[in-house]
């Protein structure tokens, strides 16, 4: 009966897991070409590995300094995960899908 249950839990941890909802927040300046990469690039993978499962805001800091200065986000472009916790932050490149997935834990372990 033990191994069942463990076996129980084993199937519903990766279930759980697809299932949590990602709250991002993009920090940029402005529309310049590499900000302009990064939200194109974030977006088309959230929409491929999070579909209908993030919220995905993106900040102008030259048009909302006060939070980007409240967040402490001093270079850009900057990722923030919210959620799920733990917060993280990326800076830089965000076409480098490798490093972007590991940082929001998507990264599978094969």
């Amino acid at each position: 009966m033990k191994t069942e249950r463990s076996t129980r839990r084993t199937r519903a941890g990766p279930r759980r897991r697809s299932n949590r909802r990602y709250k991002l927040r993009l920090y940029v300046t402005g529309a310049t070409p590499r900000s302009l990469r990064a939200i194109e690039s974030l977006k088309q993978l959230c929409e491929e590995r999070l579909a209908g499962r993030y919220e995905l805001k993106v900040v102008d800091m030259y048009q909302q300094p006060e939070l980007a200065k409240r967040e402490q986000i001093l270079a850009a472009p900057t990722l923030v995960k919210l959620l799920p916790l733990p917060l993280r932050r990326l800076i830089g490149d965000m076409t480098k899908t490798e490093r972007v997935l590991v940082g929001l834990d998507l990264l599978t372990g094969d």
